[in-house]
C-alpha cells in the first residue's frame, strides 16, 4: 500500500501526518508514522486522521511530546511491575542497569506496530481502543516474561545481549494465540495499574521539590 512511489497510499500518509503535525502542538514525531500507516490500513485518510488525534490526545496523552516524559514515566512503572510478573526478569534488568525507554520506546509509542506480526498488532489494537493504555503495559510484560525467560537469559551475561534479546524476541511468544492466553493469563490488575501510577507520580514530584530547593539553596549562598 505504501510501497509505490507517489502512490495514493503515500500520498494519503504524507497528508495525515503533515496536518496532524499543524494542528498538535507536539508537532511531527516518527512514530506517528507507523500508527497512522496501520489507520489507513483500515480506513480513509480523514478517519485515520481523528483517530491518530484520539489516540495522541486520549489514549496516551504526552507520549509524542519532547522531552518524553510520559514515556518515561511509563517506562518506570512497567519496570516496577516486571517485578511482580517475573522477578527473574526484574532482577537482571536491574543487575544490568537496563533504563526502560532502551527497550519499551518502540513498543509503547508505535503501539507495538513495529513489534509484533500483523495478526496480533490487529488483535492488541482492538483490546487497546477498548481498554485504553494498560494494554501496552501488558502486552509488554509479557514480552519482557517470555522474551527473557531462563535459556534466553543464561545468554545473556550484560546489557547487549539483553537488549538485543528483546529486539529479537521470537515470533511463537509474538503469535497472536499464545500472546492473548498469556495475556489473559497475566497476574497484574488495573488496580495494580494505578498504585504503581501514582507512586511513581509522588516520586517524580517529590524529586522536583527536592532540585527546587537545592536550587534555591545554591542561588541564595
Amino acid at each position: 500500500m505504501f510501497l509505490r512511489r507517489g502512490g495514493q497510499g503515500q500520498e494519503d500518509l504524507f497528508t495525515v501526518l503533515k496536518v496532524h503535525s499543524l494542528v498538535c502542538g507536539d508537532g511531527y514525531c516518527q512514530a506517528h508514522a507507523p500508527v497512522a500507516a496501520v489507520l489507513l490500513m483500515q480506513m480513509p485518510a480523514e478517519h485515520a486522521f481523528w483517530c491518530l488525534r484520539s489516540i495522541c490526545d486520549k489514549y496516551v496523552p504526552g507520549y509524542y511530546s519532547h522531552g518524553l516524559e510520559a514515556i518515561q514515566m511509563d517506562g518506570l512503572i512497567l519496570y516496577k511491575l516486571v517485578k511482580k510478573v517475573s522477578p527473574s526478569v526484574y532482577k537482571i534488568l536491574k543487575k544490568q542497569k537496563i533504563d526502560p525507554v532502551l527497550y519499551m520506546t518502540e513498543w509503547f509509542m508505535c503501539l507495538y506496530s513495529r513489534t509484533l506480526p500483523w495478526a496480533s498488532v490487529l488483535r492488541v489494537w482492538d483490546m487497546f481502543f477498548c481498554e485504553g493504555v494498560k494494554v501496552l503495559f501488558r502486552v509488554g510484560l509479557v514480552l519482557l516474561k517470555f522474551g527473557l525467560r531462563p535459556e534466553v537469559r543464561a545468554k545473556c551475561p550484560s546489557m547487549y545481549e539483553t537488549l538485543q534479546a528483546l529486539r529479537n524476541i521470537a515470533p511463537g511468544i509474538m503469535a497472536e494465540d499464545f500472546l492473548l492466553m498469556q495475556l489473559q493469563r497475566l497476574d497484574i490488575s488495573e488496580e495494580d495499574l494505578q498504585k504503581e501510577h501514582i507512586r511513581q507520580t509522588n516520586k517524580k514530584e517529590l524529586e522536583k521539590t527536592q532540585r527546587e530547593k537545592q536550587a534555591q539553596k545554591a542561588k541564595d549562598r
